[in-house]
């Protein structure tokens, strides 16, 4: 069973049809039991980063997550769900993160010729170690939307990264915690690899 936590974020309901498209049992629940049951832990999310804060929060769901994290179970965020493992964010200062994984979110730097939000395909740069990316091409191409952006204290646990007006570190692992700052429920073939990566471990 896979648990995805449902704390008012978008984009929920496409990562439980692409799990669902790949034969997984789904529940999108915010009862902390339900999720500490689970075989791997989803936290998608679509929105800003100190209000989602205070949704995980109000919903008693942070210290569920450092729970999910201490027992070891396999843990993906997407997008917002990357963002909010990490100590802070330029998009609200003052706001602490989970912590889980030490690094920021800072604001894309703009650049003529690129918009803002980054909303589009981009090829990713692969560390070769990724057990998200096992089977993909060294490149594949996934699709983002976002106007903030990672930077990961430590470069190890980076496993993808892209360009678009700067550096992005796009994917981390660190044990059971994986991130996405992409959309795998909306990369084609190559997320829905990315997903069953994730669910096979």
């Amino acid at each position: 069973m896979i648990a995805i936590i449902d704390y008012d974020a978008g984009n929920v309901g496409s990562v439980e049809k692409a799990l669902k498209f790949l034969g997984q049992d789904v529940v999108t629940t915010r009862d902390a039991e339900k999720i500490l049951a689970a075989d791997k832990v989803i936290l998608p999310g679509v929105g800003a980063f100190g209000d989602a804060m205070e949704k995980l929060k109000g919903y008693g769901l942070c210290g569920v997550i450092h729970e999910v994290a201490d027992k070891g179970i396999p843990f993906l965020g997407i997008c917002l769900g990357l963002q909010l493992l990490f100590e802070r964010s330029d998009e609200a200062p003052g706001t602490e993160g989970l912590g889980i994984l030490k690094g920021e979110i800072l604001k894309l730097p703009e650049k003529e010729g690129y918009k803002i939000p980054h909303m589009g395909w981009n090829s990713l740069e692969l560390s070769g170690d990724g057990r998200l990316f096992q089977g993909l091409p060294r490149e594949p191409y996934v699709y983002f939307v976002h106007s903030y952006y990672l930077k990961a204290e430590d470069e190890r646990i980076v496993k993808a990264s892209t360009e678009y007006t700067t550096h992005i570190h796009a994917s981390v692992e660190q044990g059971n915690i994986f991130a996405c700052q992409f959309h795998p429920e909306k990369s084609g073939n190559v997320g829905l690899k990315i997903l069953k990566n994730f669910v096979e471990l």
